[in-house]
């Protein structure tokens, strides 16, 4: 378990392929599938992802504070 925060233009570097919990505590994140659909959550929201499913990746334009289990 632990909390991140993303800063302001963040966008993650390679598609994740590990499974997460992720809860959004601030801010507004966009989560990228490799398929190409795009989801935005705000706080309050989370979404689950398991291991080897669908590859993903994160974005923010003004930056996101997250909860996130691994």
């Amino acid at each position: 378990m632990r909390i991140v925060e993303y800063s302001p233009g963040y966008l993650a570097d390679h598609w994740c392929s590990r499974g997460h919990v992720l809860y959004v505590l601030a801010g507004e994140l966009v989560t990228e599938l490799q398929d190409g659909r795009r989801f935005t959550l705000l706080p309050g929201q989370s979404y689950q992802v398991a291991d080897d499913e669908e590859p993903h990746r994160s974005r923010t334009a003004h930056g996101a504070t997250l909860f996130i289990v691994d």
